[in-house]
């Protein structure tokens, strides 16, 4: 029986029941009223991000006219290609090439080092039984509380009296040591999704500990590992304070530090924000590329280790 059918049946009745009638004026008002506060959050959401588009493509004569002006007339794409070259100008030696390098290296270094601290200390807690477990589990999820403003000084002292101010080492090898709370509690309740079963056979064919957790663990939690990636490159692609505390010369500053110091170069009298937007722009379109070609993984990475356990 075809749609068509159905509707020409229901028709009649529907005319002949005032309640059905009322239940469909109800139900079409309340999709009404649902898509238009999600199109106005949406709208909400994405005007900061038009109004940073619309900036980048203007010119300096257009950057403080009256009213809005969301479509520049005409649009500067040169815009671009200037602040790629103009990037080089806030200390000798830097290029956009080198601090894309800089973020880059940064920022993988940390995310791999995350995302294996994370897993395997999340596969102890959810795969193995021993005393005082869930108590130090309750410790790591508390750490969440501690505002990150509050270590920097004790982290400070601590690279200086190793003599390691000035390099990457203060930005990367702490991820080495499980710093991610919310990322152990996703995976660790991943973890908990997965039936023993399949680690018992596995250790009935011969397979060791590492083995069980290199080989078919990881695999199995593919999903929460990338949605965990996603969030370890954002964070660590904008990291701000970090590179501004650690690091002590302009050639080695990753992209979120060399914005602002973009910034000051530019202009003694009022900011370009056209060149400032387009540089933000290119700071995010990565994030926004990655987000897109992890979506799938990333939502339902973030739904399975936040619901199951």
């Amino acid at each position: 029986m075809t749609s068509t059918t159905l509707n020409d049946m229901r028709t009649p009745l529907m005319r002949d029941d005032p309640a059905a009638r009322r239940r469909q004026r109800a139900y079409v008002t309340q999709q009404v009223i649902i898509y238009g506060l999600l199109l106005f959050g949406a709208l909400v959401v994405l005007l900061p991000m038009i109004w940073m588009i619309s900036t980048s493509l203007k010119t300096e004569e257009q950057l403080f006219l009256p009213g809005i002006n969301l479509i520049p007339r005409p649009i500067a794409w040169s815009n671009y290609i200037e602040v790629w070259d103009r990037l080089g100008s806030i200390a000798p030696g830097m290029t956009f090439t080198r601090i894309i390098g800089n973020t880059l290296f940064i920022t993988i270094l940390a995310m791999i080092g995350e995302i294996f601290s994370a897993s395997l200390v999340a596969y102890g807690f959810s795969r193995f039984e021993w005393r005082g477990r869930n108590l130090l589990f309750t410790i790591v999820l508390a750490t969440v509380m501690i505002p990150s403003i509050i270590t920097r000084v004790p982290a400070y002292l601590i690279w200086k009296e190793i003599g390691l101010l000035g390099s990457y080492d203060p930005l990367t090898w702490p991820s080495l040591f499980a710093w991610g709370p919310l990322y152990i509690f996703l995976m660790r309740q991943f973890f908990l999704s997965i039936p023993r079963e399949i680690e018992e056979a596995a250790i009935i064919d011969g397979a060791n500990v590492m083995q069980v957790y290199l080989r078919i663990m990881l695999p199995l939690i593919r999903p929460i590992m990338l949605a965990i990636a996603v969030f370890s490159f954002q964070g660590n692609w904008n990291n701000f304070q970090g590179p501004l505390l650690y690091l002590t010369t302009p050639q080695t500053f990753p992209l979120a530090t060399a914005v602002r110091f973009f910034d000051q170069s530019l202009s003694k009298e009022a900011p370009l924000w056209n060149y400032m937007m387009a540089l933000t722009v290119l700071m995010a379109i990565p994030v926004l590329v990655i987000y897109f070609l992890a979506q799938k993984q990333f939502i339902e990475g973030i739904q399975i280790g936040a619901v199951k356990g």
